[in-house]
C-alpha cells in the first residue's frame, strides 16, 4: 500500500471519489444536494441583507440631507449691535417675534455676562473683521443655554463704509446629533458589509463541497486502509506473543513465526504508521485550510506561499465540476507574501469558479494560470484566461460593481468579484478584466511579494 503524496492530484480529473468504506455514491449525492439547499438558503440571506444595506444607504441619504437644508440663524445689526433683522429660526430658538427682537441690542440674546463681553469684544474689536466658529452660549425660549456656533462677517456701503455684521449661527448640539446619527449609520453599514462577506463564503463553501470531499476522501480511505491492516498485524502478533508466553519449543515458535509472517509484519508497521500519520496530517491541512477560509474576516498578517493557494483553489473547484475541466498551472513555487491567506483563497477561488461558470458549456473547457514575477519590483502578476466566450464590450466596467452579475437568477450573487477586488486592494495589489485577442477572459491579480531575506 502507497502513502498519500502532497502532489497526488489531477486537476483536470473528476471522476467519482475513492469509496470510503460502508459509504457509497449516493450518500455523496445527498451530501450535495443538502448543501444546494443551504446555498439556496445563503442566496435568500444575501437577498435580505442587499435590502438592509439599500435602507442604509438610504438613511445616510436622508441624514445628509438634512444637515444640507438646515436652517441656520441670522442675524443682521448695525455697528452698535442693534438688531435690524432675523430670520425664524432666532425666532424659535429665543420664543419671540421679529417685531420684538429688532431694535433690541445682540448682546441681550447670550445666555451669560462671559458670552456678552465676548459678542462685544468681537463686533467692536474686530468689527470689520471675519470672524469665523466663535461657540457662545445663546438663550433659549425656556431660559436654557444653547451652545451656538457663529460666524460674523462685516457688511459695507457703497462707498466701503462698515454698516455694521451678518451674524449666522448653528445649533452645535444639532451638529453633534447629526454626527452622530451618521456615524451610527456608518458603523451599521459596514457591518451589513461584513455579513455580505462573510456570507458570500459560506456561498463558495457550499458551492465547492463536493470538491472538498473528493480530496478529503484521499486520505481518509488511506488511513482506513492502514488501520485495518494494522488491526489484522495485531491480532497475529497477539497469537505469536500468546505463545511465547506459553513455553512453546524454540522450534514451535519458529513454525509460527513464519505462518504469521512476523518478520514481515514488523518491517511494515513503520511506513504503515508513518503512512497514517501522513494522511491524518494531510486531513488536518485540509480542514484547517477550509476554517480559515470559512472564518469571518479579519486582517491578518501572516506569511504564506501563494502558490499553494492558487493550487488548493484549482484543486477544490476542479473536483466539484460536473465535468471534466482541464487547468493548466505554470507557477514556480513558491510565491511568498504577507497577509490574509483565508482571504487570498477566496479571490482565488472565485476566479477559478468564474472561469468554469463561463466555459462550463464549452466542449472542452480549460482554464490556463500563469504567474510571472518582476524581480525589479518583486511584484507577481497571475494571469487567469479561459477558454469561454468572454464579457461583453459593455459589461466590462461592470464587472467588479457590487451585485453586477450576468449570470442567470439563483446561480451568482454579483458579490464575489467585488469583494475580490476589495481584498486584493488591501494586501497592495490590483484586479483588472480585459478580453483575450484570440477569445475568453483574462482576470490578472498584480500582488506585492517579500523580498528573500
Amino acid at each position: 500500500m502507497t502513502k498519500p503524496s502532497g502532489k497526488d492530484y489531477d486537476v483536470g480529473h473528476t471522476g467519482h471519489p475513492g469509496e470510503l468504506v460502508g459509504v457509497g455514491e449516493d450518500v455523496w449525492m445527498d451530501v450535495i444536494h443538502k448543501m444546494d439547499e443551504v446555498y439556496s438558503d445563503l442566496l435568500q440571506y444575501e437577498v435580505a441583507l442587499e435590502e438592509k444595506n439599500a435602507k442604509l444607504e438610504e438613511s445616510q441619504q436622508f441624514i445628509l440631507s438634512v444637515l444640507t437644508a438646515m436652517s441656520d440663524i441670522l442675524v443682521v445689526c448695525g455697528r452698535d449691535g442693534v438688531i435690524e433683522d432675523v430670520n425664524p429660526s432666532l425666532e424659535v430658538i429665543t420664543g419671540k417675534s421679529a417685531e420684538a427682537l429688532r431694535g433690541s441690542a445682540i448682546y441681550e440674546l447670550f445666555a451669560d455676562e462671559e458670552a456678552r463681553h465676548k459678542a462685544r469684544h468681537l463686533l467692536t474689536v474686530f468689527g470689520e473683521r471675519e470672524v469665523h466658529d466663535c461657540e457662545l452660549q445663546l438663550r433659549a425660549h425656556d431660559g436654557s443655554a444653547v451652545p451656538v456656533s457663529f460666524n460674523c462677517t462685516p457688511r459695507f456701503n457703497a462707498v466701503g463704509k462698515s454698516m455694521g455684521m451678518v451674524v449666522t449661527g448653528r445649533p452645535v448640539g444639532e451638529l453633534r446629533r447629526a454626527y452622530q446619527a451618521l456615524r451610527q449609520a456608518h458603523d451599521d453599514l459596514k457591518r451589513t458589509q461584513q455579513q455580505l462577506l462573510h456570507s458570500e463564503k459560506m456561498a463558495s463553501l457550499g458551492r465547492l463541497v463536493a470538491g472538498v470531499a473528493h480530496e478529503l476522501n484521499n486520505p481518509i480511505s488511506f488511513i482506513l486502509g492502514n488501520v485495518h491492516a494494522l488491526r489484522r498485524y495485531a491480532d497475529r502478533l497477539e497469537t505469536y506473543l500468546g505463545a511465547v508466553h506459553g513455553g512453546e519449543s524454540p522450534e514451535q515458535l519458529a513454525e509460527q513465526r513464519q505462518r504469521l509472517r512476523i518478520d514481515r509484519i514488523l518491517a511494515d508497521l513503520d511506513p504503515l504508521i508513518e503512512g497514517t500519520i501522513e494522511g491524518a496530517e494531510r486531513t488536518r491541512q485540509i480542514v484547517d485550510g477550509l476554517k480559515r477560509f470559512s472564518a469571518i474576516d479579519r486582517d491578518e498578517q501572516q506569511h504564506f506561499d501563494l502558490a499553494e493557494v492558487v493550487e488548493r483553489a484549482v484543486r477544490w473547484v476542479s473536483q466539484a465540476a460536473r465535468k471534466e475541466f482541464e487547468v493548466r498551472l505554470d507557477i514556480l513555487a513558491p510565491l511568498p507574501m504577507i497577509g490574509s491567506a483565508g482571504q487570498m483563497q477566496q479571490v482565488m477561488m472565485n476566479l477559478v469558479q468564474n472561469a468554469w461558470d463561463a466555459t462550463s458549456a464549452h466542449a472542452h473547457p480549460a482554464l490556463s494560470i500563469t504567474a510571472k514575477v518582476d524581480a525589479a519590483t518583486t511584484q507577481v502578476t497571475l494571469h487567469f484566461q479561459d477558454n469561454g466566450p468572454g464579457i461583453e464590450a459593455d459589461h466590462l466596467a461592470h464587472v467588479f460593481d457590487p451585485f453586477f452579475t450576468t449570470k442567470p437568477v439563483g446561480q451568482g450573487t454579483g458579490l464575489g468579484l467585488a469583494i475580490s477586488y476589495g481584498i486584493v486592494e488591501r494586501h497592495g495589489g490590483r484586479l483588472s478584466v480585459a478580453n483575450a485577442a484570440d477569445g475568453g477572459a483574462i482576470f490578472s491579480v498584480r500582488l506585492p511579494l517579500t523580498p528573500a531575506s
